[in-house]
Protein backbone atom coordinates (compact mmCIF):
# COMPACT_ATOMS: atom_id res chain seq x y z
CA UNK A 1 0.00 0.00 0.00
CA UNK A 2 1.20 3.28 -0.84
CA UNK A 3 -0.15 5.55 1.92
CA UNK A 4 2.24 5.52 5.16
CA UNK A 5 0.06 5.44 7.46
CA UNK A 6 -1.22 2.29 6.93
CA UNK A 7 1.73 0.73 8.96
CA UNK A 8 -0.71 1.83 11.68
CA UNK A 9 -2.42 -1.35 10.88
CA UNK A 10 -1.39 -5.30 11.15
CA UNK A 11 0.04 -6.98 8.99
CA UNK A 12 -2.90 -8.53 6.44
CA UNK A 13 -5.49 -6.31 8.19
CA UNK A 14 -6.86 -5.27 4.34
CA UNK A 15 -6.28 -9.00 3.44
CA UNK A 16 -9.65 -10.27 1.99
CA UNK A 17 -10.86 -14.36 1.87
CA UNK A 18 -11.88 -13.81 -1.60
CA UNK A 19 -9.51 -11.53 -3.64
CA UNK A 20 -10.65 -12.38 -7.00
CA UNK A 21 -11.69 -9.23 -9.05
CA UNK A 22 -14.64 -7.54 -7.09
CA UNK A 23 -16.78 -6.67 -10.32
CA UNK A 24 -16.77 -10.81 -10.88
CA UNK A 25 -18.51 -11.39 -7.06
CA UNK A 26 -20.66 -8.06 -7.79
CA UNK A 27 -21.97 -8.79 -11.32
CA UNK A 28 -24.86 -10.81 -9.91
CA UNK A 29 -28.18 -8.63 -9.56
CA UNK A 30 -28.72 -8.53 -5.47
CA UNK A 31 -32.31 -6.66 -4.87
CA UNK A 32 -32.20 -8.00 -1.71
CA UNK A 33 -31.99 -5.96 1.74
CA UNK A 34 -28.67 -6.50 3.78
CA UNK A 35 -30.39 -5.25 6.90
CA UNK A 36 -33.60 -5.58 8.38
CA UNK A 37 -36.27 -3.11 8.62
CA UNK A 38 -35.47 -1.51 12.08
CA UNK A 39 -32.07 -1.24 11.17
CA UNK A 40 -32.72 0.63 7.59
CA UNK A 41 -35.26 2.91 9.24
CA UNK A 42 -32.10 3.77 11.96
CA UNK A 43 -30.34 4.31 9.37
CA UNK A 44 -33.14 6.75 7.42
CA UNK A 45 -33.76 8.50 11.15
CA UNK A 46 -29.78 9.51 11.29
CA UNK A 47 -30.14 11.10 7.96
CA UNK A 48 -32.97 13.10 8.65
CA UNK A 49 -31.32 14.21 12.61
CA UNK A 50 -27.91 15.50 10.73
CA UNK A 51 -30.56 17.31 8.15
CA UNK A 52 -28.75 15.33 4.57
CA UNK A 53 -30.94 17.06 2.07
CA UNK A 54 -28.54 18.82 -0.80
CA UNK A 55 -26.77 17.82 -2.85
CA UNK A 56 -25.73 14.23 -1.56
CA UNK A 57 -23.34 10.86 -2.62
CA UNK A 58 -23.89 7.87 -1.53
CA UNK A 59 -21.02 5.78 -1.75
CA UNK A 60 -20.47 2.03 -2.44
CA UNK A 61 -24.63 1.96 -3.11
CA UNK A 62 -27.30 -0.50 -4.43
CA UNK A 63 -30.85 -0.21 -4.94
CA UNK A 64 -31.64 1.34 -1.80
CA UNK A 65 -30.77 4.26 0.03
CA UNK A 66 -32.15 4.40 3.12
CA UNK A 67 -33.46 8.09 3.29
CA UNK A 68 -36.94 9.20 4.78
CA UNK A 69 -36.82 12.12 2.05
CA UNK A 70 -34.90 11.91 -0.81
CA UNK A 71 -32.04 14.55 -1.11
CA UNK A 72 -32.78 17.41 -3.74
CA UNK A 73 -29.92 15.70 -5.86
CA UNK A 74 -28.79 11.97 -5.13
CA UNK A 75 -25.75 10.73 -6.60
CA UNK A 76 -24.70 6.86 -6.67
CA UNK A 77 -21.75 5.59 -6.75
CA UNK A 78 -21.38 1.29 -6.77
CA UNK A 79 -20.76 -2.22 -8.48
CA UNK A 80 -23.55 -3.32 -10.38
CA UNK A 81 -25.58 -0.89 -12.72
CA UNK A 82 -28.63 -2.93 -12.16
CA UNK A 83 -29.29 -1.92 -8.59
CA UNK A 84 -27.98 1.44 -9.08
CA UNK A 85 -30.80 2.01 -11.98
CA UNK A 86 -33.13 0.33 -9.28
CA UNK A 87 -32.89 2.76 -6.68
CA UNK A 88 -36.32 5.10 -6.77
CA UNK A 89 -34.08 8.08 -5.39
CA UNK A 90 -31.32 8.31 -8.02
CA UNK A 91 -30.56 11.79 -9.84
CA UNK A 92 -27.70 10.43 -10.91
CA UNK A 93 -25.40 6.83 -11.21
CA UNK A 94 -21.94 5.84 -11.38
CA UNK A 95 -20.34 2.62 -11.60
CA UNK A 96 -16.85 2.83 -10.39
CA UNK A 97 -15.03 0.37 -7.87
CA UNK A 98 -13.37 2.03 -4.85
CA UNK A 99 -10.85 -0.62 -4.28
CA UNK A 100 -9.14 -0.22 -7.54
CA UNK A 101 -9.59 2.95 -8.20
CA UNK A 102 -10.00 4.86 -4.90
CA UNK A 103 -10.56 8.05 -6.51
CA UNK A 104 -13.78 9.69 -6.97
CA UNK A 105 -14.88 11.00 -10.14
CA UNK A 106 -16.13 14.28 -9.11
CA UNK A 107 -14.61 17.74 -8.77
CA UNK A 108 -13.89 19.45 -5.47
CA UNK A 109 -16.21 20.80 -3.59
CA UNK A 110 -19.03 19.18 -5.26
CA UNK A 111 -21.36 17.53 -2.28
CA UNK A 112 -23.10 18.89 0.36
CA UNK A 113 -22.63 15.33 2.17
CA UNK A 114 -21.34 11.97 1.61
CA UNK A 115 -23.06 9.07 2.80
CA UNK A 116 -21.73 5.31 2.96
CA UNK A 117 -24.13 2.43 4.57
CA UNK A 118 -23.30 -0.85 5.55
CA UNK A 119 -19.84 -0.79 2.71
CA UNK A 120 -17.16 0.36 4.39
CA UNK A 121 -16.42 -2.96 5.74
CA UNK A 122 -15.13 -3.61 1.85
CA UNK A 123 -12.57 -0.81 1.66
CA UNK A 124 -9.46 -2.26 0.78
CA UNK A 125 -7.92 1.28 0.14
CA UNK A 126 -9.66 3.12 3.24
CA UNK A 127 -7.53 6.25 3.91
CA UNK A 128 -7.02 7.13 -0.15
CA UNK A 129 -10.73 6.32 -0.24
CA UNK A 130 -11.27 9.10 3.13
CA UNK A 131 -8.86 11.69 1.55
CA UNK A 132 -10.76 11.80 -1.60
CA UNK A 133 -14.64 12.23 0.14
CA UNK A 134 -12.86 15.30 1.58
CA UNK A 135 -11.85 16.63 -1.18
CA UNK A 136 -15.25 16.29 -3.39
CA UNK A 137 -17.45 18.13 0.10
CA UNK A 138 -18.38 21.54 0.10
CA UNK A 139 -17.75 23.54 3.55
CA UNK A 140 -19.55 22.19 6.36
CA UNK A 141 -19.61 18.87 4.73
CA UNK A 142 -19.89 15.24 6.77
CA UNK A 143 -18.81 11.75 5.98
CA UNK A 144 -21.41 9.83 7.84
CA UNK A 145 -20.95 6.14 7.51
CA UNK A 146 -22.87 2.98 9.31
CA UNK A 147 -22.83 -0.20 9.27
CA UNK A 148 -24.60 -3.52 11.41
CA UNK A 149 -22.93 -7.07 12.08
CA UNK A 150 -24.30 -8.30 8.52
CA UNK A 151 -21.81 -8.23 5.39
CA UNK A 152 -20.09 -10.70 3.04
CA UNK A 153 -17.49 -12.21 4.89
CA UNK A 154 -15.55 -13.67 1.71
CA UNK A 155 -15.09 -9.70 0.97
CA UNK A 156 -15.05 -8.04 3.91
CA UNK A 157 -11.41 -7.02 5.74
CA UNK A 158 -10.05 -9.53 7.66
CA UNK A 159 -9.35 -6.70 10.42
CA UNK A 160 -13.14 -5.84 9.94
CA UNK A 161 -13.70 -9.58 10.95
CA UNK A 162 -11.69 -10.25 13.36
CA UNK A 163 -12.98 -7.16 15.49
CA UNK A 164 -16.08 -6.81 18.05
CA UNK A 165 -19.02 -4.21 17.15
CA UNK A 166 -17.71 -1.76 19.13
CA UNK A 167 -14.05 -2.00 18.07
CA UNK A 168 -15.20 -1.67 14.36
CA UNK A 169 -16.54 2.05 15.03
CA UNK A 170 -12.83 2.77 16.34
CA UNK A 171 -11.51 1.06 12.69
CA UNK A 172 -13.53 3.79 10.85
CA UNK A 173 -12.82 6.78 13.59
CA UNK A 174 -9.30 5.77 12.74
CA UNK A 175 -9.76 6.07 8.83
CA UNK A 176 -11.02 9.80 9.95
CA UNK A 177 -7.98 10.23 11.60
CA UNK A 178 -5.02 9.09 9.52
CA UNK A 179 -6.31 10.00 6.00
CA UNK A 180 -6.58 13.38 7.78
CA UNK A 181 -8.78 16.71 6.78
CA UNK A 182 -11.28 15.62 9.28
CA UNK A 183 -12.77 17.07 12.67
CA UNK A 184 -12.79 14.22 15.34
CA UNK A 185 -15.03 11.67 14.54
CA UNK A 186 -18.41 11.05 16.17
CA UNK A 187 -18.94 7.44 17.54
CA UNK A 188 -22.77 6.39 17.72
CA UNK A 189 -24.79 3.49 19.14
CA UNK A 190 -28.04 3.44 16.87
CA UNK A 191 -29.72 -0.01 17.51
CA UNK A 192 -27.78 -2.37 20.25
CA UNK A 193 -29.82 -4.79 18.38
CA UNK A 194 -31.22 -8.37 20.06
CA UNK A 195 -34.60 -8.68 18.14
CA UNK A 196 -33.44 -6.34 15.69
CA UNK A 197 -30.14 -6.06 13.72
CA UNK A 198 -27.68 -3.26 15.17
CA UNK A 199 -26.62 -0.54 14.02
CA UNK A 200 -23.60 1.88 14.15
CA UNK A 201 -22.68 5.50 12.53
CA UNK A 202 -19.69 6.97 12.69
CA UNK A 203 -19.24 10.55 10.66
CA UNK A 204 -17.19 13.29 10.73
CA UNK A 205 -17.47 17.05 9.16
CA UNK A 206 -14.62 17.92 6.97
CA UNK A 207 -11.88 20.29 8.15
CA UNK A 208 -11.58 23.97 7.35
CA UNK A 209 -15.09 24.57 7.13
CA UNK A 210 -17.26 26.81 8.54
CA UNK A 211 -18.78 24.18 11.54
CA UNK A 212 -15.06 23.49 12.38
CA UNK A 213 -14.55 24.20 16.14
CA UNK A 214 -11.77 27.05 17.02
CA UNK A 215 -8.92 25.74 19.07
CA UNK A 216 -9.14 29.03 21.09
Amino acid sequence: MGHAEYEHFASGFFDRADENDDAIFYEPVRLVQHIDDAAIAGVGELYAELDITGDVLDLMSSWISHFETTPDRLALLGMNEAELRANPQASEIVVHDLNADPSLPWPDDHFDDVVCAMSVDYLTRPLEVFEDVARVLRPGGRFVCTFSNRCFPTKAIRGWLAASDSLRGEIVATYFRLSGHWQEPTIDTRIRGGVTDPLYAVWATVLGSSNEESDT
